[in-house]
């Protein structure tokens, strides 16, 4: 992890939940919160690569992460993840609703089942995770709960239309849910990456071709870092965002 400019004292101690946390934009989330010494609960569906993040944490000396496994289609047990992560460690201070998928798909072969099987995974998680911190974060006087859209939507991108159509309604969702909690100073805002070099988006689709996109499509000629996107969502997070709700924050370096 690059050293940070920025430090919040405001989230020192403070419980923050984020999902999809193991891999990718995630795991640089779960990074970035615990050297700020937060007490981060993560859920993910892939139990290796959690636990290895938690113990890699710890072994540098930031508090550990608590990992829950959990899979995020699956109500019950996102319901039940969050609840015990609110018992170990109280109210969050946020929520990060961080986890999706982006898988390719023609619409020839999209089924009924694998388009509510991409609402299930893009999208679904995020109201309930808001739905379950809820009375915690009211009772405690307030917190921010960070949705993760996507400039796919924005950009018209082609190949994978569940995914854009799931990452378009979270823009709506957060709007929705902003104006619903925000007399109980409960803020929500929508994080919206660009291309983002994770491990999978290199290994999977970035090629000769890529690399021209980026270079033709980005105003800034650098790389997009998960980096880039988890310190955006340390300062919504943070008490110095106490008056941002409602809004969407693009991180695309001029992508849309």
């Amino acid at each position: 992890m690059e050293p940070m400019d920025a430090r919040y004292p405001s989230l020192k101690g403070r419980h923050v939940v984020i999902t999809g946390g193991a891999s990718g934009i995630g795991e640089s989330i779960v990074e970035h919160f615990a050297a700020e010494e937060a007490e981060v609960s993560f859920l993910d569906i892939q139990r290796e690569a959690g636990q290895a993040l938690a113990d890699r944490i710890a072994a540098v000396g930031a508090p550990r992460p608590d990992f829950l496994a959990c899979d995020l289609t699956d109500l019950d047990a996102l319901r039940a993840a969050i609840g015990a992560a609110m018992a170990r460690h109280g109210a969050p201070a946020a929520l990060v609703n961080n986890a999706a998928n982006d898988d390719r798909h023609r619409i020839e072969a999209v089924t009924p089942e694998y388009w509510q099987n991409r609402m299930d995974t893009n999208l679904r998680h995020q109201f309930f995770a808001a739905q379950a911190v809820r009375p915690a974060m009211r009772d405690a006087g307030g917190g921010s709960i960070i949705c993760f859209g996507s400039i796919s939507w924005m950009a018209g991108e082609a190949g994978y239309i569940a995914y854009v159509t799931a990452k378009a309604a979270i823009g709506g969702l957060t709007k929705g849910l902003a104006r619903e909690l925000g007399p109980e100073r409960i803020r929500v805002n929508c994080v919206v990456p660009g291309w983002v070099m994770t491990k999978r988006q290199v290994a999977l689709w970035l090629d000769e071709a890529g690399e021209r996109q980026i270079a033709e499509r980005q105003c800034l000629p650098d790389k997009l870092m998960p980096a880039d996107l988890a310190r955006m969502v340390l300062w919504l997070a943070a008490a110095d965002s106490r008056m941002c709700t409602a809004q969407n924050f693009i991180v695309d370096a001029g992508w849309v």
